[in-house]
């Protein structure tokens, strides 16, 4: 074939970069969207919310505005010439299989495996680990497009049945059924109205929580309230359950039963919010009683790991912010009779988990995975080698299994299964992800920078190997920073978008995490939670001052209490970036509390209608802290229609507010997915493609940057200037 000649190619880049500008330069005519009346007194504070009726996502007015809103950011991003070329080049990385999760029931081995670009992970067995694997279930069938997702949950002790839940649309509401594991066929039981729980087998049933049917039309809008604890026997309609908890007198408590392993003990978690744990239990071999305290109050996180001769192994920060394990004597529950069984460490002990006669224990350092083995006692056997510095995740078993599997991954280390055999402590791998990149090109360094009050942060920074401190490189600083939630190194394809591109990924463990235990917890919170935000934008300032890059080429994300993170960034240093990723976020902290499970997030927040709290939600709201003339990053929003976890009400509002008073020429646009839930966790395959597309596509645009994919070998061009 014939190349084109240097004239042609020079008239095409010169056409090109007038499309382009051409595009810049014409200002975006945004939605009219109307104003009410609508001013709310808070302790003589007087607020102003026109754009409350966008929170009603059911009106004809809001679909109206939602269709506006659209329709505009798909044009101004199909105009962006290489979008294509980002969607093509991120489906080429994402196809190849990638596995994960595996455990034992009995003879057969469970994992997940996706083929490549299958929207729905596919969950296999096989018996024994040298059997020939077979589909268990398969989630891409339940739906052409992919928008219901399925998950196994707990196996039945005789190893007969599992349960397992679908969720449809992406929404929370859960629906849970039970297979046969040897013939796979499906029981006829179906329970509905679950959410953010599994189940707990004991006999030939289960427990379970499920709350009230909401209204039709509000089911996902309306608070989630009113959770109660049943029993279901199979083969029983979901009416004839036996109520076996509930708290009338405290409707905003969440209740979530759990089965010992030798279904001597019924245990109850009571939950006032996303952060504090009292825990009662039944003895479910004796005579009926009714539950009894084990611990009480939501001071702490407390978790029964499983129980040893009649006492309970419980995971707790109480006493101890970077957790330790007791055994705790139900007959002598007062925490003076406590016995240590794993002592606090200076490292974080993130979970640990029973297998074969042992105790696992999982630590951070520096936000980066250790696994130890200890005996029951507490007396520790040897640490578990791991592939490398990255997260490890997923070990335990039954007391009569051999051996136990985990996942591990890292920043340029695919997802793989390894598999741990109790008798000789040796790790082997069972299941690889092989990548379609050189991950052999790419290396992560892990930096520590101060924040505004002096405190010590760490970083890790993903990028090629060698590369320049000259401040050319586009970057995007991600993070997270809320309920005790740790960031660590995990492999996603999705960044090497930008890595092929001389970017540069980074991500700060800042305050607010669970990295460095309830300290760092702590320091993040309530009315803490501007150390959240000091510390990000410290991050950003870092990157720049040690020349990695540039405010022009400086990118931020992040998603939930992440998107919350981004508007409040981005509202009060909105000159330290060029663009803002604000996804699923919560963004109104004057009213989180009235949508779904907004409630529970108050013991992190703090309520509004609290006086104490008040001046501090005010202060940083990313809603309320957007003011007229000033001029803003390239901001682009993404949120959900069927998102009932942080309800898409909070970005509409901020959408809507932003393209009224940004005084700069940087374009606010906001895009809304359909049938989608709360960020890639309830979302198909393909729909993750097209908004990771849709969010790359937008950065480099709004940067001036062409990008090249040539399997990481070439530099991408700088400007389109």
């Amino acid at each position: 074939m014939r190349k084109p000649s240097l004239v042609v190619l020079s008239v095409f880049f010169c056409l090109q970069h007038y499309f382009l500008a051409a595009q810049d330069s014409k200002k975006i005519i945004y939605p009219a969207t109307k104003k009410v009346d609508q001013v709310d007194d808070y302790f003589g504070m007087k607020v102003d919310d026109p754009y409350r009726w966008l929170e009603d996502d059911n009106s004809a007015e809001t679909k109206s505005w939602v269709k506006a809103e659209q329709q505009i950011t798909e044009k101004y991003l199909a105009a962006i010439p290489f979008r294509d070329k980002v969607r093509q080049r991120y489906k080429e990385i994402l196809n190849h299989p990638k596995y994960y999760s595996a455990f034992q029931v009995g003879e057969f081995y469970f994992y997940t495996k996706n083929e490549g670009l299958q929207n729905q992970s596919v969950y296999y067995f096989q018996r024994g680990l040298n059997g020939k694997p077979e589909v268990f279930l398969d989630p891409n069938q339940l739906s052409p497009d992919g928008s219901i997702s399925a998950a196994l949950d707990a196996p039945s002790n005789d190893k007969k049945y599992i349960a397992y839940h679908i969720n449809k649309g992406g929404s929370d509401w859960a629906t849970t059924y039970v297979m046969d594991i040897e013939s796979r066929k499906k029981l006829p039981d179906e329970i509905e109205w679950m959410k953010f729980g599994g189940v707990a087998w004991k006999g030939n049933g289960f427990y379970y929580t499920r709350f009230d049917k909401p209204e039709k039309g509000k089911e996902l809008s309306a608070k989630t309230e009113s959770a109660k604890v049943y029993y279901h026997k199979l083969g029983n309609k979901q009416e004839q359950d036996e109520l076996i908890y509930q708290d009338a007198e405290h409707s905003q408590m969440i209740n979530v039963a759990n089965v010992t392993e030798d279904e001597r003990f019924l245990i109850l978690y009571k939950y006032v919010g996303t952060y504090g744990t009292e825990v009662w239990y039944k003895n479910l071999t004796s005579s009926p009683q009714d539950f009894k305290m084990l611990i009480k109050g939501f001071a702490f996180n407390n978790y029964v790991i499983n129980d040893i001769n009649d006492k309970f192994l419980v995971h707790t920060n109480c006493g101890a912010g970077n957790y330790r394990v007791v055994l705790i004597d139900p007959n002598r529950p007062a925490r003076e009779s406590w016995k240590e069984i794993i002592p606090e460490r200076p490292q974080k002990l993130e979970s640990a988990s029973t297998g074969g006669r042992w105790l696992f224990a999982t630590y951070l350092k520096d936000a980066c995975s250790r696994i130890y083995q200890y005996d029951q006692n507490g007396v520790m056997q040897h640490e578990i080698h791991l592939p490398g510095i990255g997260s490890a995740s997923g070990i335990g078993a039954f007391r009569q299994d051999t051996c136990a599997f985990f996942d591990f991954s890292s920043f340029t280390f695919p997802p793989s299964i390894y598999k741990y055999d109790f008798a000789s402590g040796k790790t082997t791998l069972f299941k690889k992800s092989e990548a379609k990149i050189r991950v052999e090109d790419y290396e992560t360094e892990q930096v520590f920078y101060t924040s505004k009050d002096r405190t010590k942060i760490p970083m890790f920074l993903v990028h090629k190997k060698g590369i320049k401190h000259d401040g050319t490189h586009p970057v995007l600083l991600y993070a997270y920073g809320g309920f005790n939630v740790s960031l660590t190194p995990t492999y996603s394809s999705n960044t090497f978008i930008l890595l092929e591109n001389n970017g540069i990924y980074a991500v700060p463990n800042i305050r607010g995490g669970g990295e460095y235990g309830e300290r760092w917890h702590r320091a993040g919170m309530l009315q803490n939670k501007q150390n959240v935000f000091d510390d990000f934008i410290s991050a950003a300032e870092y990157l720049i001052q040690n020349k990695y890059t540039t405010k022009d080429r400086l990118a931020i994300n992040g998603g939930s209490n992440g998107g919350l993170l981004i508007g409040a960034v981005m509202t009060q240093r909105p000159d330290l970036f060029k663009v803002a990723l604000p996804d699923v976020g919560v963004m109104d902290m004057l009213r989180y509390q009235k949508f779904t499970v907004g409630w529970a997030w108050a013991v992190e927040y703090g309520p509004s209608d609290s006086s104490k709290y008040f001046p501090y939600l005010y202060k940083y709201s990313p809603l309320h802290n957007i003011k007229t003339g000033v001029k803003y990053p390239a901001t682009l929003i993404s949120t959900a229609d069927h998102d009932d976890r942080v309800v898409p009400a909070h970005s509409f509002k901020f959408a809507a507010t932003l393209q009224e008073k940004q005084a700069g020429p940087a374009p606010v646009l906001i895009r809304i997915d359909t049938d989608q839930g709360h960020g890639a966790s309830g979302s198909s395959l393909a729909k993750t493609i097209e908004e990771e597309t849709d969010k790359w596509t937008f950065m480099f645009y709004n940067m001036k940057i062409t990008p090249v994919f040539t399997n990481g070998n070439a530099p991408p061009k700088k400007t389109l200037n």
